[in-house]
């Protein structure tokens, strides 16, 4: 039986066993029930982050698709769960490098020499995850110094600097994490972990596959860091990747577990834990739990009243501002925007204290204006996305938002422009 066949049927079990018609798992993943059909049936081949998307509304793992893809590979667990030995983390590598990069990056399950192969969006950043450039251990007070600097960049939107710098960094705080022990060792791999979190959000942020990598591995360094702060910053990054592969019910259970076990009462894990609870509440919201996801954000909003926001530690503040950025997102996704447009009259993106932050709630009322068709409003939002962060304007998210806008029905002055200016429009 060829790849096409073994996956097709692979898909069709999984389908059928969930009792899902070829139409709905069509409308998830963007195909026609014809579509599905020829796929099930091995008449019809597409690239492996498209049948990625398949496997995660089918609730298939990722194994048991490579499995199908490329018989006889490797199976590799894809969330950490504790501190693995140099030699474990070595092998690995070694199976990720040749499975997922291999197999999502520059293979075409079951396509012919014309086929082209998928390109992933940050090649740099994903190869550099599984062959990290050859670095020294430096002292702990240095390392400490490069995180800070890079996650000042991430705030900055300096994502292209961001880029460059990480895989040397990720490098530097591995040599120096291997060569401490005792608290040195868990000081090395705090900022392992917070390195690799950067990690995650930029490929977050370029819809690439690593942030799944990057996030694993922040979890492990996090969990050997002994530090509460830095698990939930790293299972935030997994829960998202999580979210966006589809599995937005086990995201919110990640996400609502990691909060239980920190402490409300003090500023820095009490600020983590409100974190987390707007994620989950975005998270619920994507997967259309409405009860869930209102819950969440309500006691969110709670907890930031509490106390001040606390800084320093993720790239999100637990702040009131940011409460009502995310109730913004959740209704949203929750397909109410309506209910968004006062939460947004009241909302000053003045207040937030980076470039990142506010870029993103722009992006936020953008898609809230778009969603209730004033295409106006939307254009006005995305200047200021762009007036905020350059490099985030050109998202491919909002990228094809302008697009949308460019060959919509509402003339708009300025948008060819913008969309030419932004990438939207190809020269």
């Amino acid at each position: 039986m060829g790849a096409d066949a073994r996956i097709g049927a692979l898909l069709r079990g999984a389908r059928c066993a969930a009792r899902l018609t070829q139409t709905q798992v069509g409308d998830a993943c963007g195909y026609s029930a014809s579509a599905v059909s020829r796929i099930e049936g091995g008449r019809m081949s597409v690239d492996y982050p498209t049948l990625l998307k398949f496997a995660a509304f089918l609730g298939i793992a990722p194994e048991q698709l490579r499995a199908s893809a490329v018989p006889g590979m490797t199976n590799v667990a894809t969330v950490a769960g504790g501190c693995r030995s140099d030699e474990e983390d070595e092998v690995r590598r070694r199976e990720l490098l040749t499975g997922v990069v291999a197999a999502g990056a520059t293979v075409v399950v079951g396509a012919g020499p014309a086929s082209a192969a998928a390109t992933p969006v940050d090649a740099d950043l994903e190869v550099a995850l599984f062959r990290l450039p050859e670095a020294e251990p430096v002292a702990l007070p240095h390392l400490v110094g490069q995180v800070a600097a890079a996650r000042r960049d991430f705030c900055a939107t300096q994502y292209a600097r961001l880029g460059q710098t990480l895989p040397s960094l990720i490098a530097t705080a591995t040599a120096t994490r291997d060569a401490a022990s005792g608290r040195r060792r868990e000081e090395a791999d705090l900022a392992l972990a917070r390195s690799y979190v950067l990690a995650a959000e930029l490929a977050t942020k370029r819809h690439s596959d690593a942030a799944w990598v990057a996030a694993d591995r922040a979890l492990a360094a996090a969990r050997c860091s002994g530090m509460p702060v830095a698990v939930g910053e790293a299972s935030r990054q997994l829960a998202i990747a999580m979210r966006r592969s589809g599995r937005s019910t086990a995201a919110v259970h990640l996400l609502t577990k990691e909060a239980e076990d920190l402490d409300a009462s003090r500023d820095h894990t009490g600020a983590v834990r409100t974190t987390l609870l707007l994620t989950g509440a975005y998270s619920a919201a994507t997967g259309r739990d409405r009860s869930m996801a209102l819950s969440l954000l309500e006691e969110a909003e709670r907890e930031a009243g509490r106390r001040p926001a606390v800084q320093g530690f993720f790239t999100v503040e637990a702040s009131r501002t940011q409460v009502d950025v995310y109730r913004i997102g959740v209704l949203n996704a929750l397909g109410t925007p309506d209910e968004a447009v006062s939460v947004a009259a009241r909302l000053n993106v003045d207040r937030m204290p980076t470039a990142e932050r506010r870029a993103r709630a722009w992006t936020d009322v953008a898609r809230m204006w778009n969603a209730l068709g004033d295409g106006k409003q939307t254009f006005t939002a995305l200047r200021r996305v762009e007036q905020e962060a350059p490099q985030e304007v050109r998202r491919p998210s909002l990228r094809a938002l302008t697009a949308g806008l460019l060959y919509g029905p509402t003339r708009i002055e300025g948008v060819r422009e913008f969309a030419a200016r932004t990438g939207a429009l190809a020269a």
